[in-house]
C-alpha cells in the first residue's frame, strides 16, 4: 500500500458490516458493537504510521512469523490480543483481509459484564 494512512484504514473498515468510526484512548478507531477493531496506537513504543489491530494470539504469531517486515509487537502490546501493522508495508488487500479477521475476532469475544452501582454483579435492591 503506497502511503497508507488511517484514512485508507477507515475506508476499508467502514466497508465491513457494522463497523463504525470511534475513538480509543483519544485516537481515531474503528469499532464493531462498541468494541475496538483497530486504532492508531497511542503508546510511544509503537512506530510512527502504525495501526493497532485486535486479533487472536495464534493469528498474531502467524503474522509475525510470516511477515515481520509488516507486522510487529512491542512489550506494551504483547500481553494483549493485538498486532501492530506498519501501514507503509501492508497491501490494500492484506489490510482488508486483516480487518475482516479482526471483525470476526472482536465479534466472537464476549462483552465484559457491565458495572452497575459501582460493583460488577451486584444486584439492585
Amino acid at each position: 500500500m503506497t502511503k497508507a494512512d488511517f484514512e485508507a484504514v477507515r475506508e476499508a473498515g467502514l466497508a465491513l458490516p457494522g463497523v463504525v468510526n470511534g475513538t480509543a484512548y483519544g485516537a481515531p478507531a474503528l469499532k464493531l458493537g462498541g468494541k475496538v477493531v483497530a486504532c492508531i496506537p497511542t503508546n510511544k513504543s509503537a512506530e510512527a504510521n502504525s495501526l493497532m489491530v485486535c486479533i487472536d494470539l495464534e493469528h498474531r504469531a502467524e503474522l509475525l512469523r510470516e511477515q515481520p517486515h509488516v507486522y510487529y509487537i512491542t512489550d506494551h502490546y504483547a500481553p494483549h490480543a493485538t498486532v501492530l501493522v506498519r501501514l507503509s508495508k501492508i497491501s490494500r488487500s492484506d489490510l482488508k483481509e486483516l480487518l475482516r479477521d479482526a471483525c470476526r475476532f472482536v465479534s466472537s469475544r464476549k462483552r465484559p459484564r457491565q458495572v452497575r452501582n459501582g460493583a460488577a454483579g451486584r444486584k439492585k435492591r
